[in-house]
């Protein structure tokens, strides 16, 4: 088995979150399973936080397992992203997401056949 190097998973991370549909959420292990990292849920989180300002990642979709936003309930980051996820149409009730109902879960072409990169072509 090789080791992704950090650039190399980061950049798997992003293009993950990026692919997430508006209108769903995917967890923090969800995204580094699809993105080839397994047991990588803290590696998402650090992707999070250093995303580049100009990558426009739609981060407000990433939560916890439990459906649970991650920020404290009184804080800015959690009223930004439980409004974004109004806003989608994705409800967030008592700081916590029917996981059931919202979980991106896609299906094996969506996968294989999803566009390239959200990186530029150099």
């Amino acid at each position: 088995m090789t080791t992704l190097d950090r650039e190399t998973r980061l950049r798997r991370i992003w293009e993950t979150i990026q692919d997430i549909p508006e209108g769903s959420v995917a967890n923090y292990g969800q995204v580094a399973e699809i993105s080839g990292i397994p047991r990588g849920a803290r590696q998402v989180g650090y992707a999070l936080r250093h995303t580049p300002k100009d990558l426009l990642l739609p981060w407000h979709r990433v939560i916890r397992s439990s459906g649970k936003i991650a920020f404290d309930s009184d804080s800015r980051h959690f009223r930004l992203q439980r409004d974004r996820l109004a806003e989608e149409g994705v409800p967030v009730i008592n700081g916590k997401v029917d996981m059931n109902k919202y979980r991106w879960e896609p299906g094996l072409d969506e996968l294989l056949w999803k566009p390239s990169s959200i990186w530029d072509e150099e």
